[in-house]
């Protein structure tokens, strides 16, 4: 149970830290967004929600050093955007930097199906919810 709340505090940890560092909801409300973008308050409960899923995922394949390191390449990766996106404005470098990140959630989801499907269903959500970001980021940069 220690090593579940561990990867589970970690992901949140390194996840959340970006958003409390960068003023987010601030430059979110002030943006011309694209259909269906929800209201800011949404996304820290999303994204709570997620990182405890991914937490539980990498908990279900922490014998295997190869899908561990994947799972946290794509969470430093995910960490990055906030900044680049919110902090630097870079609306464009933030959507590739989106692609890049969900093609190393692909990757890393391709380890941990070797090793423990259920770890693959939990990032379900998450696999969704940045799709949905690319999409929110792609009209964001283009209406702005």
């Amino acid at each position: 149970m220690k090593k579940l709340l561990f990867y589970i505090f970690v992901t949140l940890f390194i996840g959340g830290i970006p958003s409390i560092v960068v003023a987010t909801n601030n430059t979110y409300n002030t943006l011309n967004k694209p259909p269906l973008s929800p209201p800011g308050i949404l996304f820290p409960i999303v994204w709570t929600i997620l990182f405890i899923l991914m937490g539980i995922s990498v908990y279900l394949v922490r014998e295997d050093k190869e899908a561990v390191k994947y799972y946290f390449i794509q969470l430093i990766v995910n960490a990055l955007w906030t900044p680049i996106f919110f902090g630097l404005n870079a609306y464009l470098l933030s959507f590739i930097w989106l692609v890049i990140l969900i093609v190393l959630v692909v990757i890393m989801l391709d380890k941990f199906k070797e090793v423990n499907k259920t770890s693959v269903y939990l990032n379900i959500p998450y696999v969704i919810w940045l799709v949905f970001a690319l999409y929110l980021n792609a009209g964001i940069f283009l209406l702005n």
